[in-house]
């Protein structure tokens, strides 16, 4: 074995930075060392309005429903990544009405690489929603430009605008997709001796293709424009746990054309990381 490898911290960080490999080694385990990490395992319960279900009736029927979720996040030096994987009905495998499989799945992933010390970023996101009972999968991507900033009293905001893809797997369209302007953020403070949380993230999508619009909804051809969001207060009682409510908006999105929906969302936490 080498000396050095025997050496005490000092003297092997010595060593280190006299072999090029070594310290090369050194600057890529830094470079890939979290700045900060989070990780949750949620259940929820999704409960649309009585409107909603009203509009919706013969226009991409909504329902309530469980769901699970993992969520998780990480920040380096140079850039950051976000996700989370949902498992819908996972206590309802078959409709009542049909015999179909109930179940549905949804999944994220979005990343900001940072544009040297500037607050710009590369965007990247993209989207995956499958429904196993009508054989039906829907992938969106979104590529473009991002912004990050905290302001003193601690708002943070991250705002992205980029060029949109769709692709279908089951017969919907695939291609071009116009573009998405959207943000996350969130604000953390203090009430009645409290620690709580306020979030929102948005969506805007515009000038999606017409064709798009016509084959992928239900009851005719929806806007150009489609509106997809939430906003949430959470509870933080101890570290290790999370509890909120959020109101899920939505219009000319999620397969109903023309209508408005929304929801209410009742979630539990288990933070483990």
């Amino acid at each position: 074995m080498p000396k050095f490898l025997r050496c005490t911290p000092i003297a092997l960080l010595a060593a280190a930075n006299a072999l090029p490999w070594a310290s090369t080694a050194v600057q890529a385990e830094e470079a890939f060392a979290p700045r900060w990490s989070f990780a949750n395992v949620s259940i929820n319960y999704l409960d649309w309005s009585d409107g909603t279900e009203e509009r919706t009736a013969d226009n991409a029927a909504k329902g309530d429903f469980f769901y699970l979720e993992l969520e998780g996040g990480v920040g380096f030096d140079w850039g950051e990544f976000y996700g989370f994987y949902d498992f819908e009905n996972p206590q309802n495998e078959t409709r009542e009405e049909d015999g179909r499989d109930n179940r549905r799945s949804a999944a994220k992933v979005t990343s900001h690489i940072y544009l040297g010390e500037t607050p710009f970023s590369l965007y990247f996101h993209v989207y995956d929603f499958r429904d196993y009972g009508y054989d039906s999968e829907e992938q969106d991507r979104v590529v473009g430009l991002g912004y990050r900033h905290t302001f003193d009293n601690g708002l943070w905001f991250k705002p992205f605008l980029g060029k949109a893809w769709v692709e279908s797997q089951s017969g919907g369209y695939s291609g071009e997709n116009g573009y998405m302007l959207g943000w996350v953020l969130g604000y953390d403070f203090e009430a009645f001796g409290e620690n709580l949380s306020l979030t929102n993230w948005h969506e805007q999508t515009f000038g999606r293709d017409d064709d798009y619009l016509a084959r992928n909804y239900v009851n005719g051809s929806a806007g150009s424009v489609g509106t997809n969001g939430a906003v949430a207060l959470w509870w933080h009682p101890v570290e290790a746990i999370t509890t909120g409510v959020q109101y899920r908006y939505s219009d000319n999105k999620l397969g109903t054309a023309d209508h408005y929906q929304n929801a209410m969302i009742y979630t539990l936490k288990y933070n483990f990381l």
